[in-house]
């Protein structure tokens, strides 16, 4: 992504952020239910939907800077989060939210380089937690994806199935992710595959897809990876320094 776009983009979400969209409540995930959406919602039996409608691109892949600032202002209201879409104690001091698509380059030197870094500093010794949200704007393969990856999360297997989609990464909308691909990882990890045949097919996981892609487009999210540590925006895969520069000060406002 060009210098320019990457700076218009950034100041709209810097715009966003002052008109009061994003919330430290919305971001952190700390809702009383956990469990696959159940709003209402456009959903499809078919594993392979795109939730972006044409599949056309709706935000970029980031790897730029992060406007300063916490935004406490009330948002809209979270999609509840699924239990297996959490990683670490519920009760954790600091709550990293990510935003990802899994045919997002950025995200993918996040999962591979950096983010194993911090789960040994801070989720393994419960200073910290990771929530997922998924924000599939690359089109049908990342719907497809993520709908997978949360059929792999009913048998115990989502962030041993998120991984292993970063684990080789194809560039984005290469026909690769097929069902067939994603049957081969479910396999490899040891699922049952009839089970995950069946709950792909399941409307309440594309449900759940759909509706955190609509919650961070109503937050103004600007493309992945993006997150909110204990609600305070952080754009892209930046150096591990600057992840624990945030975590440290979330850290020290509790």
């Amino acid at each position: 992504m060009s210098g320019s776009r990457r700076r218009v983009l950034v100041a709209a979400v810097v715009a966003v952020l002052v008109l009061g969209v994003m919330a430290v409540g919305t971001f952190t995930g700390r809702d009383p239910e956990h469990r696959s959406g159940t709003a209402s919602g456009n959903a499809s039996d078919d594993p392979s939907g795109d939730a972006s409608g044409d599949g056309e691109e709706v935000a970029p892949s980031l790897d730029g800077a992060t406007p300063g600032g916490p935004a406490t202002i009330p948002g809209p209201t979270p999609p509840p989060v699924d239990q297996t879409v959490r990683q670490g104690v519920p009760n954790a001091a600091v709550t990293i939210v990510e935003f990802g698509d899994y045919q997002c380059p950025s995200c993918g030197t996040f999962a591979r380089r950096t983010k194993p870094e911090l789960v040994r500093r801070y989720v393994d010794t419960g200073v910290a937690q990771f929530i997922w949200r998924d924000f599939p704007w690359a089109g049908k393969e990342s719907t497809r994806s993520a709908v997978a990856a949360r059929a792999a999360g009913r048998q115990g297997r989502f962030w041993q199935f998120h991984d292993a989609l970063y684990a080789k990464q194809f560039p984005e909308r290469s026909g690769h992710l097929t069902d067939g691909y994603l049957r081969g990882i479910a396999g490899r990890l040891g699922l049952d595959l009839a089970r995950f045949d069946t709950d792909r097919r399941d409307p309440a996981l594309r449900r759940a897809v759909d509706e955190d892609y609509g919650f961070g487009q109503r937050l103004g999210v600007p493309g992945t990876p993006a997150f909110l540590i204990d609600g305070t925006p952080f754009f892209g895969d930046q150096p591990i320094k600057e992840f624990v520069k945030r975590i440290e000060e979330a850290r020290r406002a509790r």
